[in-house]
């Protein structure tokens, strides 16, 4: 079973930039102004590096 990158929107505080979009080492994360952010399926590598800095657990692997 392939790992996916889901975003739980309820755990997301949408009320800041997300630091995880610039953590992303191959641009997959997005995010329109303080909306939680969206993924690029076809961009994601599954490296985790988002969802480990994420502290309200908003992106799991």
């Amino acid at each position: 079973m392939e790992k996916k990158l889901k975003i739980i929107v309820d755990n997301c505080p949408q009320n800041h930039k997300c630091p995880a979009v610039n953590v992303c080492p191959v641009g997959a994360l997005s995010q329109k102004d303080f909306e939680a952010p969206e993924i690029n399926d076809d961009k994601c590598i599954r490296c985790g590096k988002c969802s480990k800095l994420c502290p309200k657990k908003a992106l799991v692997l």
